[in-house]
């Protein structure tokens, strides 16, 4: 479970153009999402549980709050008939349709299942409405969080994956073109060694599913990938992208995002800093953006973290 209350973490932006990498700015979040919009990087982050809010820089370097994307208050379906409080966290958001959709966990598990939420935004920095009802529920040894939406750039396909922690479980859906509703499932082969946090990307006709294993806040906590010549596999496992060192502790729950302007693939990520033994941590995660390398079978090479 990745909320259990308010959230505040330092969020640390690095930049990987530069030989050395920089600290760039710090705001707080965790299990970022992050995409470019009208010549600018935007980062949606999980926040307090009560609002998810949006960042944005022309630079990577210089960055601003836009301001509340979501209120856990505005959701009318979140918790009004639960004796126990709902938390929002692990955004997603993508464009389409002339218009920007931000999917979201309302959690915790218990005691009544998890739920996935999309609003539909007018802007990457709001105002977002959202839609009048769960997008999924989750149940029966599946816990409906960490809900990741890819278009196809090949086909137009529009997929959902959702899943992970009671159950890691991943699920796969089609979307409707309205892009608030589900159009059937697709069934998937169970990625090695999956927990949660699935991300999908494409480059050069690769299809890379990504995600986190381990638990969310120890040492065990890491990024693994597999690629597939689909978006719905076969997979073809190829191990560790992020691992815990000496000095950072559990990266995980990220994304990937290519820079428009120059072409280069990002990732983006959650770390714990500062932290000794294996866990349980707590408070300060930190979410640091670096730049990817992929090899000539296009493979991605293993990250190395820095500070």
């Amino acid at each position: 479970m990745k909320c259990r209350g308010a959230i505040a973490a330092a969020l640390i932006l690095l930049s990987g153009a530069a030989p050395a990498e920089q600290v760039k700015s710090i705001f707080a979040g965790a299990d970022p999402s992050a995409l470019f919009a009208d010549g600018q990087m935007w980062i949606e982050p999980t926040g307090d549980g009560n609002t998810l809010e949006s960042w944005s820089s022309p630079d990577q370097v210089h960055w601003q709050k836009r301001g509340v994307l979501l209120r856990l208050a505005d959701v009318s379906w979140a918790g009004a008939d639960h004796a126990r409080r709902h938390f929002l966290w692990a955004p997603d958001m993508r464009a389409a349709n002339g218009k920007y959709y931000l999917y979201y966990s309302v959690g915790p598990q218990q005691p009544t299942p998890s739920r996935l939420g999309v609003a539909v935004c007018d802007t990457p920095a709001g105002p977002c409405k959202d839609s009048g009802k769960p997008l999924l529920t989750g149940g029966n040894g599946f816990e409906a969080i960490d809900p990741m939406v890819f278009v196809d750039p090949k086909s137009g396909r529009r997929l959902l994956y959702a899943g992970g922690s009671a159950g890691a479980r991943l699920r796969v859906f089609d979307l409707a073109p309205d892009m608030v509703t589900l159009a059937g499932e697709v069934l998937v082969d169970q990625p090695p060694r999956f927990t949660e946090g699935a991300f999908m990307h494409e480059r050069n006709g690769i299809y890379y599913l990504s995600y986190s294993t381990g638990h969310w806040n120890m040492s065990d906590y890491s990024v693994r990938y597999a690629m597939a010549a689909s978006p719905i596999g076969p997979w073809k496992y190829r191990g560790t992208l992020l691992t815990s060192d000496r000095k950072f502790k559990g990266p995980g729950h990220h994304a990937f995002v290519q820079d428009p302007k120059t072409g280069e693939w990002l990732i983006v990520y959650h770390r714990w800093e500062g932290k000794g033994g294996d866990g349980p941590y707590t408070d300060d995660r930190k979410v640091a953006i670096q730049s990817i390398k992929y090899d000539l079978l296009g493979q991605i090479e293993p990250v190395r973290m820095s500070d």
